[in-house]
């Protein structure tokens, strides 16, 4: 049976908002989380819970706890990813978003090194680890929810619901972090101001479980399991099925993932204690780059279906690493006017990558291990790229005083995706198309 872009069966539209919104808002927390351990452990976290005599030593612990979020995530990817692929999207993804949360509200009330010792930073580390474990099966379900939902000829505007998430997340948590800067004295904001950005996490939990708590499945998976092609091991199935989609797919992710830890979380490093500027002042160009992303991230997801994904994507990462050199160059000179131009650009350029990403990686694999393949490509760069980045940008200005060897350090990252774009397959808009055929008659294609 050959099948036609019409006829795919219908989705009611208030399902496919629902879909988009339980996607959007995932990430939303997810990354609303990660971005204000961000900011944290740039400014709040090396003193309260890993006081040393060296501003920079405390700098390098914090972020190296930052790392644990992405070094657990691959965990995560493996045990969500495969009951994603075998139970349905929707299950997983609830108690994804509930880990987050709950991982998140509870370093909110995190007593600090002065009143526990070294259990505090242990501690941190426990909760950081468990949220990276829910970060892990977080990402490939809330991609799969909005895309598999929507139109697959329109799969990068609709997966970009998740990707939106990063932005949306990022500005909530440094809106939040800087009024708190602001509204609060320094002594106040230490001794307790930063927790209240940890708990409105709960908030977001809330709206995100009754949103997705409503939700049916998606329409693929649905078909999946009425032609029983469900995986029974996900894993293996992928390794020896669809190693080199696996490959591609992480290798996509690593530039990306590298270019906004530079703009979203080393900027604040080296604004403050490089350049001397204001926190405020810094997260405020964080904030303005990000709220343009908000924007600029679905059009590119739009502008991938109209053209060719792979090739929209390279030339992003092309000029994100002409950019990366232009921005520092002239950072030392600009000061906080170069800062609030600098960092939007550098996101523009993340965003033309992230727009069409989810589904690039989405479309290397089959449905019936996308769930698993999504995740684990998700969290294998994320150790790669994200987990090392803030650490190997400080140790490199460190050891080198200069920013060319950060620069030069993201360069080489993207020439890894650009490899991965290379070795990586176009949208195949049939396959999906079948599948859902398939849900509408209870046929098989």
């Amino acid at each position: 049976m050959t099948s036609t872009p019409t006829a795919r069966p219908p989705v009611a539209r208030k399902d496919l908002l629902k879909a988009f919104t339980a996607s959007l808002s995932g990430t939303t927390l997810e990354w609303y989380d990660f971005a204000i351990y961000s900011a944290a452990a740039a400014i709040v976290l090396p003193s309260l819970f890993f006081p040393s005599g060296d501003p920079m030593v405390g700098v390098l612990l914090a972020f190296s706890t930052y790392a644990v979020g992405y070094v657990s995530r691959p965990l995560g990817g493996v045990v969500f990813g495969r009951l994603g692929d075998k139970i349905g999207r929707k299950k997983v993804l609830v108690w994804t978003l509930f880990l987050i949360g709950v991982s998140t509200f509870l370093i909110g009330v995190l007593p600090t090194y002065q009143s526990i010792s070294v259990a505090a930073p242990l501690i941190l580390v426990l909760l950081r680890f468990a949220q990276g474990v829910g970060v892990g099966g977080e990402w490939g379900g809330a991609v799969l929810l909005s895309s598999e939902y929507g139109n697959p000829h329109y799969r990068g505007f609709w997966s970009s619901a998740a990707q939106i998430g990063p932005p949306a997340g990022n500005l909530l948590a440094n809106g939040v972090f800087a009024g708190l800067s602001l509204a609060l004295p320094e002594d106040s904001f230490f001794a307790w101001g930063w927790r209240v950005a940890f708990l409105l996490s709960a908030v977001l939990v809330l709206f995100g479980l009754w949103i997705r708590l409503k939700l049916e499945d998606t329409p693929v998976f649905k078909a999946v399991e009425k032609t029983g092609q469900r995986a029974e091991k996900p894993i293996s199935e992928l390794w020896t099925e669809e190693r080199r989609p696996l490959i591609s797919a992480v290798l996509s992710r690593i530039g990306p993932d590298v270019t906004y830890a530079l703009f979203t979380v080393f900027t604040l490093t080296y604004g403050t204690m490089i350049l001397g500027l204001d926190r405020a002042t810094v997260l405020g160009a964080v904030m303005f780059g990000s709220a343009f992303q908000v924007v600029c991230i679905p059009l590119a997801g739009f502008v991938s279906d109209l053209i060719n994904r792979r090739l929209l994507y390279g030339i992003a990462t092309l000029g994100t690493v002409v950019w990366t050199f232009v921005f520092f160059a002239n950072l030392d000179a600009g000061g906080a006017a170069w800062m609030y131009i600098g960092i939007p650009i550098g996101l523009f350029f993340h965003s033309l990558m992230y727009g069409p990403q989810a589904a690039f990686v989405v479309e290397q694999f089959s449905p019936r291990l996308r769930y698993t393949g999504a995740s684990l490509a998700y969290t294998i760069a994320g150790v790669l790229g994200g987990a090392l980045a803030p650490m190997m940008f400080t140790l490199l200005l460190d050891l080198s005083g200069s920013w060319v060897w950060v620069a030069a350090y993201l360069a080489g990252t993207c020439v890894l995706t650009l490899i991965g774009l290379a070795i990586g397959r176009d949208n195949d808009v049939q396959e999906d198309l079948d599948h859902l055929d398939t849900a509408r008659t209870g046929a098989a294609v």
